[in-house]
């Protein structure tokens, strides 16, 4: 069910899959939103109750002047204290994500039992070629659906294509907007290494073996040089929640079993 808090005069919406389980906060991925965390939810079953924002600027969320660490941390922790959740929770994060919550867990040791990284790196150097220009081509609004489509190029039918938001009358949006996207992958850019060290709870790495985002021995380094953490590879790239769902679903429940 959708629900939303305020936050400093901005809006966070948020999807709680509810039941009985214990809680998992779930943080999406950019370009992306809490929705794609419902086949993971409907996998878990009775288990768990997911709980997933559209981080700020994403989905239903409010767009927000700053796309930094801290900012998400933040939104993640009033969302926990919203939901009266002052008990540790299991933590997942996904790309964009990823990186949130492994800055979450290092920031707030006390609110994460649990953490699992899905192909977030810890040495971000965001190229500026085509992965960034089509961002740059992109459209946030159109009368139509399909003229809305068609400026995305190959990442509208892959990942917003069920996820367009109609506007009030006419026309339909983006559930983000470019510019943000924009700014929110140059403000991952540098090294988060001491963010990853600094927590210590039991963790695993997600990695797609195929993933251009997070080279091979990054991964083997960070599962290395963090004790208590564990490593599952899937032969896949970067986009595994989606390209990979099976895979990636049976990963995180075989791991939540354990812990």
């Amino acid at each position: 069910m959708r629900h939303t808090l305020t936050i400093e005069d901005r809006t966070l919406s948020y999807l709680d899959f509810s039941g009985p389980g214990r809680p998992l906060l779930a943080l999406h991925g950019g370009m992306s939103e809490g929705l794609a965390f419902a086949g993971l939810a409907e996998a878990l079953g009775a288990d768990w109750r997911v709980i997933a924002p559209d981080q700020r600027g994403h989905g239903d969320s409010d767009r927000a002047a700053d796309h930094h660490r801290a900012g998400y941390v933040s939104d993640a922790v009033a969302l926990l204290d919203h939901l009266g959740l002052d008990t540790p929770v299991a933590l997942l994060g996904y790309s964009l994500g990823g990186l949130n919550a492994l800055h979450l867990a290092a920031a707030h040791p006390d609110r994460v039992s649990v953490l699992i990284n899905a192909e977030a790196a810890v040495e971000v150097d965001p190229a500026d070629g085509a992965w960034t220009a089509f961002l740059r081509d992109m459209r946030y609004t159109a009368p139509t659906r399909e003229e809305l489509l068609d400026a995305a190029g190959p990442v509208g039918s892959q990942f917003v294509a069920r996820a367009l938001r109609p506007l009030p009358g006419t026309g339909w949006r983006l559930p983000f907007h470019p510019q943000d996207m924009l700014d929110s992958v140059e403000a991952c850019r540098g090294d988060h290494w001491a963010a990853w060290l600094a927590s210590t709870c039991p963790a695993m790495l997600i990695h797609g073996t195929r993933s251009t985002s997070l080279p091979q021995a990054q991964a083997d380094a960070m599962v290395t040089k963090r004790p208590g953490t564990s490593y599952t590879p899937l032969s896949g790239d970067h986009f595994l929640p989606f390209t990979d769902p099976e895979g990636f679903h049976t990963a995180v429940r075989t791991y939540l079993a354990g812990h």
